[in-house]
C-alpha cells in the first residue's frame, strides 16, 4: 500500500514541477521574433506586443459573405437598350454586408447623437436630415409620407429613405466611430462617462473619431489607463493608448462596392455548397449555373409543395405592373404599398434580406456605361480619390465641423513616379484619354459626371427588370429618393472561408513518397 502510494505521489510531483516549469516559479515562456531572437511582451527586451493571430468577427449587424469569382453583369435580356452591364467575370475577396437595409430607428439614433453632440450646430444637423419632401408628388396624396413615415414607431423598422449618398457615407464613419468607441470603454481606454459627456455639446473636438484616435490620441478627449492590461509601455506599465495591431477597433464600416453588392446579391454559395467540415474537404467547383434574381435557391426553400401556402406569394415588394403595387385587397400579393419590414420576404444564401426589392441601395462606385469592361477583375471599384491628412501651418492636424479629420487631394507631383498610380484622383479615369475613346461632358453629350452614382436592386415601385442584382441605374450623389435606401459593409483580413480555416493549402507534414532509383 505504501509503494503504491509513494508512486503516485511521485507521479503528482513530477506533474507539478512540469506545470511549474512551464507557467509558474520558472516564468512563461515568450514567444520570440524569427528574425532577432527578441522575445515579445518581455519586459527586459522593450515590451514590443504582438497580439495573437486573430481575425475579425463581424460586427454589429453584419453577415460574412465567402468570396469568389462570379459574372457580373446582366443576366436576361437588355431590354432598356443600356449596353451598361456587360457581362464580365470578376473576383470579389471576401467581406462582410449589413444583413439588412438600415433602417429608419438605426438613422434616428445617428441623430438624436448629431443633434446632443453638436447642440447649437444647426448647419451640422441640416447636413444629416433625411429630405422627406421626396416623397411628394405633383398628382398625388403623399403628405402623410411626408411627415410620419421616416418618425412614426409604426415605421421604425422600414428602411430610412431620402438620404442622399453623402449622407449615406458619413452615416458609415459615423457608426465605426460608435463602435470603436464602445470597445475602448469595455476595455477601459476611454472613460465610462466618456460618451455622456461628448453627447452634452462635446462638438466636433469632445467627439470621439478612430481615425483622430489612431493618428492623435491626444486630440481625443475621456482617454483613461486601465489598471490591468496585456498592452504594456517599454516601462511595462499599462499602455494608454490602443493602437490597430492590437486587434481591439472595428476596421470600419463603409458603403459597399458595386461588385460586393452584387455578387452578395446572388449569393451563389447555395449553387456551389461546399461539404467542408474539416481543411481535408472541399467544394466544387461549379460555374455554369446562373441566376437572375437573388432569391434563386435560398437557405428556407422556395415554395412549401405539400401544403401549397407558400405557392404564388412574392418573393420581394416590387411593382407587378402600372397601378399595381401591392395586388387586390383580400389577396395582397407583396403586402406592402411602399417600402416594408426590412427583414419581410426570405433571406437569401448569405442571410441577406431584400436584396431584390423594397429600396434601391446606394453603392460606392461612380457610375460609368463602360466601367464593367474597364475595370479590374480583382476586387473592382470606381470612385477612388487618394488623399491624405491635413496639416495646419503649425504641423498640427485639424478636424473638421463633424469631427472627422480634413483630407486634402494628394498632388500628381508625389506620385508621379509611381508605376502603380499617376494621379491623385481616378474617379474619371480612362474618360477620354488616349487609352480609351469613351467622353463624359457633363451638360454637353451626357448627364453622366464625377457626382453620378451607383444603385442597385430595384424598389416597391420598379418593375420586376430592375430587381435583378446585374441591373444599375445611377443619381448624383447629393440626391435623395423615396425608393433608394443603403446598407453598410465591412472589410473582412483574413483566410477568405472565414474565421475558423487556414489561409492557403496546407499540407500535412508527412514527406512524400520518393522515386525509387
Amino acid at each position: 500500500m505504501q509503494k503504491t502510494l509513494s508512486l503516485k505521489s511521485l507521479l503528482i510531483l513530477g506533474l507539478s514541477a512540469l506545470s511549474l516549469s512551464s507557467c509558474g516559479i520558472f516564468g512563461k515562456k515568450k514567444e520570440k521574433s524569427s528574425v532577432t531572437g527578441w522575445s515579445y511582451d518581455d519586459k527586459n527586451m522593450g515590451n514590443f506586443h504582438v497580439s495573437k493571430v486573430k481575425y475579425p468577427n463581424a460586427g454589429p449587424g453584419l453577415v460574412f459573405v465567402q468570396g469568389g469569382s462570379f459574372v457580373m453583369g446582366a443576366k436576361e435580356e437588355d431590354v432598356m437598350g443600356d449596353w451598361n452591364n456587360v457581362p464580365r467575370r470578376v473576383t470579389v475577396p471576401s467581406f462582410f454586408i449589413d444583413e439588412t437595409e438600415v433602417a429608419n430607428v438605426h438613422y434616428r439614433e445617428y441623430l438624436y447623437w448629431i443633434e446632443n453632440t453638436f447642440s447649437g450646430d444647426t448647419t451640422v444637423m441640416a447636413k444629416c436630415l433625411p429630405d422627406t419632401l421626396c416623397w411628394r408628388e405633383e398628382l398625388a396624396y403623399n403628405e402623410p409620407y411626408v411627415e410620419y413615415y421616416f418618425r412614426y414607431p409604426s415605421y421604425n423598422y422600414y428602411p430610412v429613405v431620402g438620404v442622399n449618398w453623402q449622407q449615406a457615407h458619413d452615416f458609415c464613419i459615423w457608426r465605426t466611430d460608435r463602435v470603436n468607441e464602445f470597445n475602448l470603454m469595455k476595455k477601459g481606454y476611454l472613460k465610462k462617462d466618456a460618451a455622456k459627456k461628448e453627447m452634452k455639446g462635446g462638438g466636433a473636438d469632445g467627439s470621439f473619431n478612430t481615425e483622430a484616435y489612431l493618428l492623435n490620441p491626444d486630440m481625443i478627449q475621456g482617454r483613461s489607463k486601465p489598471k490591468k492590461s496585456e498592452l504594456k509601455d517599454i516601462n511595462n506599465k499599462p499602455r494608454a493608448t490602443v493602437k490597430m495591431e492590437d486587434g481591439i477597433l472595428n476596421m470600419g464600416y463603409r458603403l459597399p462596392t458595386e461588385a460586393e453588392w452584387e455578387y452578395a446579391a446572388y449569393a451563389l454559395i447555395a449553387q456551389n455548397p461546399s461539404p467542408r467540415k474539416s481543411e481535408n474537404k472541399s467544394g466544387e467547383e461549379l460555374r455554369s449555373n446562373q441566376q437572375i434574381y437573388s432569391w434563386s435557391k435560398n437557405v428556407n426553400g422556395l415554395r412549401d409543395n405539400r401544403h401549397g401556402t407558400w405557392q404564388g406569394k412574392f418573393m420581394a415588394n416590387f411593382k407587378r405592373q402600372s397601378g399595381d403595387n401591392m395586388g387586390v385587397s383580400g389577396g395582397l400579393n407583396d403586402r406592402a404599398a411602399i417600402p416594408g419590414p426590412i427583414k419581410a420576404f426570405y433571406p437569401n444564401a448569405f442571410g441577406l434580406y431584400n436584396m431584390s426589392g423594397n429600396v434601391s441601395e446606394w453603392v460606392g462606385d461612380v457610375y460609368r456605361p463602360m466601367t464593367p469592361s474597364d475595370g479590374q477583375d480583382f476586387n473592382y471599384f470606381r470612385g477612388n480619390r487618394f488623399q491624405k491628412n491635413f496639416k495646419n501651418s503649425s504641423g498640427e492636424f485639424e478636424r473638421d465641423s463633424m469631427g472627422h479629420l480634413k483630407k486634402v487631394d494628394i498632388s500628381d507631383e508625389e506620385v508621379k513616379n509611381r508605376t502603380n498610380y499617376q494621379r491623385n484622383n481616378v474617379i474619371n479615369y480612362l474618360d477620354g484619354d488616349s487609352a480609351s475613346t469613351a467622353a463624359y461632358q457633363y451638360g454637353v453629350t451626357t448627364l453622366i459626371n464625377d457626382k453620378s452614382r451607383v444603385i442597385k436592386g430595384g424598389s416597391w415601385n420598379d418593375r420586376a427588370y430592375w430587381l435583378s442584382p446585374g441591373s444599375r441605374r445611377y443619381m448624383q450623389e447629393d440626391q435623395g429618393s423615396s425608393t433608394v435606401g443603403f446598407r453598410c459593409a465591412q472589410s473582412y483580413l483574413g483566410p477568405p472561408e472565414g474565421p475558423g480555416f487556414k489561409e492557403g493549402n496546407i499540407f500535412g507534414k508527412r514527406k512524400q513518397n520518393k522515386r525509387k532509383k
